[in-house]
C-alpha cells in the first residue's frame, strides 16, 4: 500500500471553487491510478473523479463539467479541481490510490485511502 495525505478542504460558498490535493509517498506513484470518492452524512461513499496512468479520466455524472480530476507525477500529487460548488457537494472527501484501470477500480475502490478532507459548502 502507498501512504497518501490530502489538503485543501475548507468552508466555501455556493458557486466557490476549492483545489484539495493529494500527495503518496514513495516511487511508484507513475504506475498508479488515483482518485477521489466523498461520503457525506448519512449516504455511502461515492466515487467523484478517477485519473489512470494514461490520465484518461472518469467522473461522477453529478460533478461532470464542475470538476477536473489531474496528476503532477513529478510530485506525486493528484489534485481534484471543484468550480461551480453546490450545498450537496459538502462531504468529506477521501483520496484512494491503486494499480489498475479505471475499469478495474473495485466497488469499495482500491486498498490505499488517505484520512480525508472535509469540505463544506454553506452561505
Amino acid at each position: 500500500q502507498v501512504q497518501l495525505a490530502e489538503s485543501g478542504g475548507g468552508l466555501v460558498q455556493p458557486g466557490g471553487s476549492l483545489t484539495l490535493s493529494c500527495t503518496a509517498s514513495g516511487s511508484i506513484f507513475r504506475w498508479l491510478s488515483m482518485g477521489w470518492y466523498r461520503q457525506a452524512p448519512g449516504k455511502q461513499r461515492e466515487l467523484v473523479a478517477f485519473i489512470d496512468t494514461g490520465s484518461t479520466t472518469k467522473y461522477a455524472d453529478s460533478v461532470k463539467g464542475r470538476f477536473t480530476i489531474s496528476r503532477d507525477n513529478a510530485k506525486n500529487t493528484v489534485y481534484l479541481q471543484m468550480n461551480r460548488l453546490k450545498p450537496e457537494d459538502t462531504a468529506v472527501y477521501y483520496c484512494n490510490a491503486g494499480a489498475g484501470s479505471l475499469s478495474e477500480i473495485p466497488s469499495g475502490g482500491f486498498s490505499s485511502w488517505g484520512q480525508g478532507t472535509q469540505v463544506t459548502v454553506s452561505s
